[in-house]
């Protein structure tokens, strides 16, 4: 049965046994080689590893939603930049079994890729401050990725915003060769 504290929300404003999805929205913010990860402090991923992020709030645009849950939950101030992907998670009651089956948690996930703006209140080499529902946060290496258990959902958004990264600069420096910056430098007169 749903807590004595979510039977007293709103039915619409429910999370858990919701009566519809619940948009989310996920910041994965790479910064220097890292990737910033945050340990859940509350339902449904208490306890684990995964990307800042949280509900969109009524009035709220995606980009300001990311922006906004990022900064409450590390103190990081982020220009999300790039769209990743679009996910869902929906999480079913095991227990007690007149639950079993029954959605716990629905949510739509939309992830962005975040360039990092700077700290409030903190030092460029500052690490990010755990803040609002969140335990830790850190800066984690792509390298160092597996030893963090991450949901799925966390890994591929993860993943995508590397690729998209190294991807990036591919076509960056491919373009550098190909088109030189003066007419000095151009092999062809």
């Amino acid at each position: 049965m749903a807590s004595d504290r979510t039977s007293r929300l709103n039915p619409a404003d429910q999370r858990e046994f919701p009566t519809s999805p619940r948009v989310g929205v996920g910041g994965v913010v790479i910064d220097r080689g890292r990737v910033l990860l945050v340990r859940r402090g509350h339902a449904p991923l208490k306890g684990e590893w995964s990307i800042p992020g949280g509900l969109v709030e009524v009035g709220e645009t995606l980009k300001q939603a990311v922006a906004r849950e990022v900064e409450e939950e590390t103190g990081l101030l982020v220009k999300p930049v790039d769209l990743l992907g679009v996910f869902e998670r929906v999480i079913r009651a095991t227990k007690p079994r007149t639950l079993r089956g029954k959605v716990r948690y629905h949510y739509v996930l939309i992830d962005y890729l975040c360039e990092l703006r700077r700290h409030r209140g903190l030092g460029p080499r500052d690490p990010p401050q755990p803040r609002s529902d969140v335990t830790d946060a850190r800066w984690v290496r792509e390298r160092e990725l597996e030893d963090f258990r991450l949901s799925n959902t966390a890994r591929k958004a993860i993943q995508e915003a590397f690729r998209s990264l190294h991807c990036s600069r591919k076509r960056a420096s491919s373009r550098e060769r190909t088109f030189p910056s003066s007419a000095e430098d151009h092999p062809i007169r």
